[in-house]
């Protein structure tokens, strides 16, 4: 099934449509800039972010937080892939979201949908969808089917919600894919106007996006994987989402982004990581 290229959702009795990314839109390259990705690993607050606001940005959950204390001039991305960053940090976007290009799969809106439909009501031409390739619905924040926000033909989108070996796109031109990686195969993307592989980590999604746009240089902040029983340098221990990176980081994160890396850099676009956390673990730098 062809991944839809617009959804429309009925938000507060009005319909609003929503395209997907397409890498061919006018507004989406990035014409081989560098580009500074912000993930939300405890490193950050050690970020001395001076010489990096007029970089061509991409922010990632949480950490769109840092536009608070910092003037960040080339916003080009914010990327929510899980839908529940939106029930466990419903209030970052309330606070700190104001219509910078927000790159989000079908399962975060929904997500967005209940909790802040004013936000996709304003700034839906600044939303795109982003489909994980072997599950384009996307993670969900609860166990519901449909939301009752999608309008009545939604059903035609119940393979959206049905999950394919990634395996399966071993041959398609604009992946690369490792079927043989154990415990489960892993991967990438070329163009995530055709989906994008997860590896457990939002930042991967971002860093596709990324290079799907054009970008040059990609420089990784606050993945630090080594520290994940700590809050996100925007939690406390009061107030922390779950995290499962510790169970996937060795056999999924790991390898993927070695990967990724290794076939980017291949390609002319090189892959710097720098958290001092987790730059030891891969096999690129």
């Amino acid at each position: 099934m062809a991944l839809p290229t617009i959804v429309e959702f009925d938000i507060n009795n009005q319909i609003v449509s929503i395209h997907a990314f397409n890498a061919t839109d006018i507004g989406q390259p990035l014409n081989k800039q560098a580009v500074n990705i912000i993930a939300s690993g405890p490193s950050i607050a050690d970020v001395d972010f001076t010489n990096l606001l007029n970089t061509a940005t991409i922010f990632i959950n949480g950490s769109i937080s840092l536009t608070a204390q910092h003037k960040f001039t080339n916003i080009v991305g914010y990327v929510i892939s899980d839908a529940r960053f939106i029930l466990h940090q419903y209030d970052i976007l309330e606070k700190y979201y104001n219509g910078q290009p927000l790159y989000a799969t079908l399962a975060v809106l929904e997500a967005l949908a209940i909790a802040h439909p004013e936000i996709i009501e304003k700034y839906h031409h600044q939303i795109y969808i982003i489909y994980p390739v072997d599950r384009p619905w996307g993670v969900k924040a609860n166990g519901s089917e449909f939301s009752r926000l999608l309008l009545k033909d939604a059903l035609k989108y119940q393979a959206l919600n049905r999950k394919r070996p990634l395996s399966a796109f071993a041959k398609h031109p604009q992946f690369i894919i490792d079927s043989q990686h154990q415990p489960t195969p892993i991967g990438l993307s070329l163009d995530i106007t055709h989906g994008f592989v997860e590896a457990g980590t939002v930042a991967y999604v971002a860093t596709q996006l990324a290079f799907s746009r054009g970008a040059g240089t990609l420089h990784l902040y606050g993945i630090d994987l080594l520290n994940n029983d700590k809050p996100r340098f925007y939690e406390n221990k009061e107030r922390s989402a779950p995290t499962t990176l510790n169970d996937v980081m060795s056999n999924t994160i790991v390898p993927s982004f070695n990967l990724l890396a290794k076939t980017y850099q291949h390609l002319g676009v090189n892959i710097v990581n720098h958290s001092p956390i987790s730059q030891s673990l891969f096999d690129f730098n």
